[in-house]
């Protein structure tokens, strides 16, 4: 299959710590890594994983954290299209606690890819599947070119301006932040899947009743929770793109969702039941 992430690129500093500060409090943190990140770098490894190439669209800086960016999704087998701007990488600081739930702080401005931007663009018309994590109205517009579009709802106010139709919309139901009313897009999505971690989930057609999808076991230990919803939405891309029925679509995106959660993407030869 041909798979596209539109999305951006964030640069992570991620610490461990036995428990999160309380207010005016001193954690000695026990581990530190930095990597590139964010929720369009964590789709596109996962989906480069499920799909064997994946092509990502995105900014990146003309710096050594650019430089560094580019080589590490490289490394993992993602083909970058990015244009490089003068302005720094926006920073995430991640703090993840002895129960692997992580907490995020950001730094910076979203540095999102602009349908304007010079990158292959008409490519996207031959792609089997689109994951559209951020970007303009232009960039989704191109998106829309291809047969299959999941979005996330941490990108809704966007998707409201652009009025393009997605089909499937991914959004926690456990974070108040990413609520969403049937209405809140017009054309209503095809799909809506709400994530609630350990419990699951549920999803809804257009027009039609809600059902609840099982969640899957962590296949091996839990190291931390940061990606976990990037890697569902991507899963949820290709299954779709594949052409799995929903119900199963949702079911193999919350076994990517469980693989990130052990510091791992799902490999590309599972199916559902394989």
């Amino acid at each position: 299959m041909r798979i596209a992430v539109v999305g951006h690129v964030e640069w992570v500093d991620l610490m461990r710590v036995e428990r999160f500060p309380n207010r005016g409090d001193v954690v000695e943190a026990t581990s530190s890594t930095e990597l590139a990140a964010g929720s369009g770098a964590i789709a596109a490894v996962q989906l480069a994983k499920l799909a064997g190439e994946v092509t990502f669209f995105t900014r990146l800086t003309d710096d050594e954290r650019g430089r560094e960016a580019r080589k590490e999704l490289e490394s993992q087998g993602v083909r970058v299209e990015a244009v490089h701007t003068g302005v720094e990488l926006r920073r995430a600081f991640v703090l993840v606690d002895d129960t692997s739930e992580r907490t995020i702080t950001i730094y910076g401005e979203k540095r999102v890819p602009l349908g304007s931007d010079p990158l292959p663009w008409d490519d996207l018309a031959r792609a089997d599947g689109v994951c559209f994590l951020s970007g303009d109205t232009p960039a989704l517009e191109s998106a829309r070119k291809a047969p299959v579009v999941v979005a996330t709802a941490r990108w809704l106010p966007a998707l409201k301006r652009a009025g393009v139709a997605i089909d499937a919309l991914v959004r926690s139901g456990l974070d108040p932040a990413e609520e969403y009313r049937a209405g809140d897009l017009n054309p209503e999505p095809g799909l809506v899947v709400a994530t609630e971690g350990a419990l699951g989930g549920s999803l809804s057609s257009a027009g039609g009743p809600s059902m609840r999808y099982p969640a899957f076991p962590p296949p091996g230990p839990a190291v931390d929770a940061y990606g976990c919803g990037d890697s569902f939405a991507a899963g949820l891309l290709f299954s779709l793109a594949r052409g799995d029925g929903s119900l199963d679509a949702a079911s193999f995106a919350a076994q990517c969702g469980a693989a990130c959660l052990t510091g791992e993407a799902l490999t590309g030869q599972l199916r559902l039941g394989g």
